[in-house]
């Protein structure tokens, strides 16, 4: 039989003791639901590691620049008395733009020709003289200062000539200048002077300025640790530069509102000294600009295409995190289970990371909701992206393979 315990006093001492563990025995009952709470999965979206061709870009920020720029002054003084070019016109090489009065220098041209035939009719007149002086001085029959002076004038008017010639020759020249035409192909800026007004020889004024603008340069500076690499592929070929304008992703240079494509251009130059100060390397590119897309002044995002990697593995660069021991990512199992990865990143691409170590092929990397993760814990799988691709596909069941 069980002892009775009906009649036997409870100690306040006892009582104290079962009152303090009742909230314990309480809590104990309570740990089997915290581990199940515990062991819920985590949603996270899932981004499957791609394996394809994938360029290394070093980027930078490069400055429009016409390939031949010309500032239009004038050689000779005079009135505007033709204008034929026009604020923002397109030129071509030997088009006509200004023409100045040519009055005054036909006015001198006639005068130095005029100078320039009298000379010719004294330097014959002395040229015989000297011929029959010098007859008369073999015989004595002349005084030796008359023949002296006779032939210094002689060679005075010889010179005298040639310097006519030269006089002559500069008027035609400068009959020339006052025919002012384009030296180069190019676009014309504002018109600074224009017809009617007065100009001076080699005046400060600039009429107007034409930029090349096909083909076209873009300035860019690079890190010198790159150039290296820069000088290995030039030996072995060109190099192809990406250019898009400095502005926002969604406006192209036609302002439609799409997404601008990328101009490629050639490098075709590189300074020959590192800038000691900034430790960059002065770079140009060309484009032909035919489309006329790129503007001098303008500043473009520039990306220089060092090296393509045939086989790169590409993961969104938001699954990676950064660590005690580096970066990782965590991988989700077949199983769905969370494991973390210690990756090795060889050069980022655009939003995403090329792995050089950590990843294979067609593995599945949480890009969103990571955070929460811990190794080995369970994941339900709410979407999947592409590497490449940046669409998110909804998940059924959270099983792999499941999404559509």
């Amino acid at each position: 039989m069980l002892p009775s315990f009906s009649s036997a006093p409870v100690s306040p001492r006892l009582l104290c003791i079962i009152l303090l563990l009742l909230p314990l025995l309480h809590g104990c009952g309570n740990d089997e639901k915290t581990a199940t709470k515990k062991q819920r999965p985590v949603p996270v979206i899932v981004a499957e590691v791609e394996q394809t061709s994938t360029p290394l870009i070093i980027n930078a920020v490069g400055n429009v620049q016409p390939q031949a720029s010309v500032a239009i002054k004038t050689q000779v003084g005079g009135t505007i008395v033709e204008q034929r070019v026009k604020d923002g016109e397109s030129v071509h090489e030997g088009d006509l733009l200004f023409r100045l009065d040519p009055r005054p220098f036909e006015l001198a041209i006639r005068e130095a020709q005029a100078k320039l035939d009298r000379n010719r009719i004294l330097l014959d007149k002395a040229a015989k003289d000297l011929k029959r002086y010098a007859r008369l001085n073999e015989i004595n029959a002349v005084a030796q200062e008359q023949y002296d002076k006779t032939y210094a004038d002689t060679k005075s008017l010889e010179s005298d000539i040639q310097l006519n010639i030269a006089t002559l020759e500069r008027a035609r020249l400068d009959l020339t200048y006052t025919v002012i035409k384009a030296p180069i192909s190019g676009n014309v800026g504002i018109v600074q002077v224009n017809e009617g007004n007065v100009i001076k020889a080699n005046d400060d004024r600039t009429l107007c300025v034409i930029n090349q603008l096909e083909p076209i340069s873009i300035a860019f500076s690079l890190p010198e640790k790159y150039l290296p690499e820069v000088m290995e592929m030039r030996r072995t070929g060109d190099i192809s530069v990406q250019i898009l304008p400095a502005v926002d992703r969604t406006v192209t240079a036609g302002n439609t509102g799409a997404p601008a494509a990328p101009i490629m251009a050639t490098l075709s130059a590189m300074d020959n000294a590192v800038d000691t100060t900034t430790g960059t390397i002065r770079l140009r590119a060309t484009y032909t600009n035919a489309d006329h897309r790129l503007w001098p002044g303008q500043f473009v995002r520039v990306g220089l295409v060092l090296r393509e990697k045939p086989d790169a593995l590409l993961i969104p660069t938001a699954a990676i995190m950064d660590g005690i021991h580096g970066s990782y990512v965590y991988v989700i199992t077949p199983d769905n289970k969370a494991e973390d990865r210690i990756v090795t990143v060889d050069f980022l691409s655009g939003d995403h990371s090329v792995i050089a170590k950590g990843l294979a092929a067609g593995e599945r990397v949480a890009m969103d909701g990571q955070v929460r993760l811990a190794p080995g814990m369970p994941v339900e799988v709410k979407g999947s992206t592409g590497a490449t691709s940046g669409t998110t596909t909804p998940s059924g069941n959270g099983t792999p393979g499941a999404s559509e």
